[in-house]
């Protein structure tokens, strides 16, 4: 967890050229659509390697939390792309 700084402001400082502490620039969108896929696809991997574990005498247990969250994340992520879809849809059905 960060710690948040608060401090008040002084006279004369100008509130609209205040940034907030510790934030990095806003990210692309595509960038962090990527970032969320290459975090999925890793989900997806942990999950083959603990089935592989799994049937090799593995832990079921670790076996079955992997699958659990890689189906969420999946799931997730189809949420979001039929957001998406809907979203876009409607920005074509608007007239210009």
């Amino acid at each position: 967890m960060t710690d948040l700084k608060i401090t008040g402001l002084g006279a004369g400082q100008d509130i609209s050229k205040l940034k907030p502490a510790g934030k990095e620039p806003a990210v692309g969108f595509d960038a962090m659509m990527q970032d969320a896929m290459g975090k999925i696809s890793q989900v997806q991997t942990d999950t083959e390697k603990a089935v592989k574990e799994l049937t090799s005498g593995g832990d079921p247990t670790q076996a079955i939390i992997a699958m659990e969250k890689a189906d969420m994340d999946f799931q997730l992520m189809l949420e979001v792309r039929n957001k998406l879809l809907s979203a876009y849809q409607e920005v074509m059905r608007m007239q210009v």
